[in-house]
């Protein structure tokens, strides 16, 4: 028995979510809208928490305002929007959703849209579990969040768009940024012209990288190419960080080694695919390591492989907010046509615009994929006394040595427990996959993947749990 039903049910608040759910309850179709946060937004769009009351949009920053405007579009369609839930399992339409405090419940729907976005990729390196070390997303938290300044001197490591955008971002903010390390290469004649070419429709996004690099050089912001971080050093709290330039492939060159003081580390070489949900319904994947690793299939409508589920945005390739929202109103789009509440040339008509952005965007997108190739160098730094798994504090030795007999991911977390812990893999998983990679031969993608298993989320017990069962007094506290 389900507690609601719904035409569509859209899992994730971030632009694509957003989006879809306003596009999707505009076609006439009922639409609910859940994401685990307690604000909407995701994280590049990312609202002040409860309690923050905001009287400037314009001086909160250009992402609060084009985030509130979409979540009211959504609220204006008439979808319905639910913070604070979760959705942990998935059988067909059906979903489990457990909101903060509450039992898990059962929903239906005639449609499935999975806009889970991305999280940071995690590097491993002797130190990144040092206080003061931290991704990209933690550090937008707390500045977008809560208004705080994620340290006095920082150094920023990374790759991407995000390794001019956040830097300069923090510079805004009034931020002490000392150094800002690129792993890719400086942009050369021939990348120059190819974003050139690629500019049509793209010009925002040039534009926006114009005004960070600027913001940079202003500022005498030293920011320095093929170079990483290969180690943070500190008692008791990061007090330097050490970085080395890299070949082509981001493996440190020998005697290039280089120290800064620093009391916070940003890390931000890119983002992985939130592809739990998807992996529970049974979707099939491709992988690509530059659009995050597992990317799932999708077809013209972006409807996946596992009938009536659809997915969108940075969940099926990290591709930006510009294309995750253009995805969420395209699958919304394909979902009311396969519901009945849009007619095919009416459908046909309303995506075209959308498939001519997003072809533009997949050009630039190319057009920047030499200089922001991820190199596998970026999954072998870490030495036989690094924690790996850090919930189970499992290190890279005690993989190393777990995988001798075997390839299979699910094996090693069966032997060393690394994966088992409250993240549930998503800091571990990909770095155990490429100690298998690299001790076998062969590439990430050729391995077994992690099983994956209900609830996707960690949980209460008490959430998930039978009320109906009675305990023989064998959990209860009496007195």
């Amino acid at each position: 028995m389900t507690d609601a039903s719904y035409d569509l049910i859209v899992v994730g608040g971030g632009p694509a979510g957003l989006a879809a759910a306003a596009e999707a309850a505009s076609t006439g179709l009922s639409v609910c809208l859940v994401d685990e946060r307690p604000t909407f937004g995701g994280q590049i769009f990312k609202q002040p928490g409860p309690g923050f009351r905001v009287t400037e949009p314009a001086a909160v920053g250009r992402e609060y305002v084009r985030g509130r405007a979409l979540i009211a579009a959504a609220e204006r369609a008439g979808a319905r929007l639910l913070p604070r839930t979760s959705a942990v399992a998935i059988r067909g339409t059906t979903l489990v959703l457990v909101e903060d405090g509450e039992p898990a419940r059962t929903v239906e729907a005639g449609r499935l849209l999975l806009a889970s976005g991305a999280h940071d990729r995690p590097v491993v390196f002797p130190g990144w579990t040092l206080p003061g070390v931290l991704t990209a997303g933690g550090a937008q938290t707390l500045v977008k969040t809560q208004r705080v300044l994620p340290g006095k001197r920082i150094v920023f490591a990374g790759s991407g768009p995000l390794a001019l955008a956040f830097p300069a971002q923090l510079r805004g903010y009034g931020a002490n940024v000392e150094l800002v390390l690129e792993a890719g290469p400086a942009p050369g004649p021939r990348d120059v012209l190819r974003l050139l070419a690629a500019a049509r429709g793209n010009v925002p996004l040039l534009r926006d990288a114009v005004a960070y690099r600027t913001r940079l050089l202003r500022d005498r912001v030293p920011l320095r190419y093929r170079r990483i971080v290969v180690r943070a050093e500190g008692e008791g709290r990061v007090e330097e960080v050490v970085h080395a330039s890299v070949d082509t492939a981001w493996r440190p060159l020998a005697g290039t080694e280089e120290r800064v003081a620093a009391d916070t580390l940003c890390v931000g070489y890119g983002f992985f695919p939130s592809v739990e949900l998807l992996r529970l319904a049974g979707c099939d994947f491709v992988y690509d390591e530059d659009l995050g690793g597992p990317i799932v299939v999708r077809d013209e409508w972006l409807r996946t492989t596992t009938p009536d589920v659809s997915a969108a945005g940075d969940g099926t390739g990290v591709a930006g907010s510009y294309v995750a929202i253009d995805e969420g109103r395209l699958a919304a789009l394909g979902a009311a046509l396969d519901l009945g509440t849009l007619a095919p040339e009416a459908a046909a008509a309303r995506a075209a615009p959308l498939r001519r952005r997003l072809a533009r965007k997949e050009a630039f997108r190319r057009a920047l994929r030499r200089m922001h190739a991820v190199g596998p160098g970026i999954y072998e730094l870490a030495t036989p006394a690094t924690v790996v798994c850090r919930c189970e504090e499992v290190t890279a030795g005690a993989l190393d040595a777990a995988s001798e007999g075997t390839d299979d991911v699910n094996v090693v977390k069966s032997l060393t427990r690394a994966g088992m812990g409250l993240c549930q893999g998503r800091n571990c998983q990909r770095q155990i996959a490429a100690t298998l990679a690299l001790r076998h031969g062969g590439s990430i993608a050729r391995l077994p993947v992690a099983t994956a298993r209900p609830p996707v989320r960690p949980v209460p017990i008490g959430a998930v749990a039978d009320a109906s069962l009675e305990d023989g007094g064998f959990f209860t506290v009496e007195g």
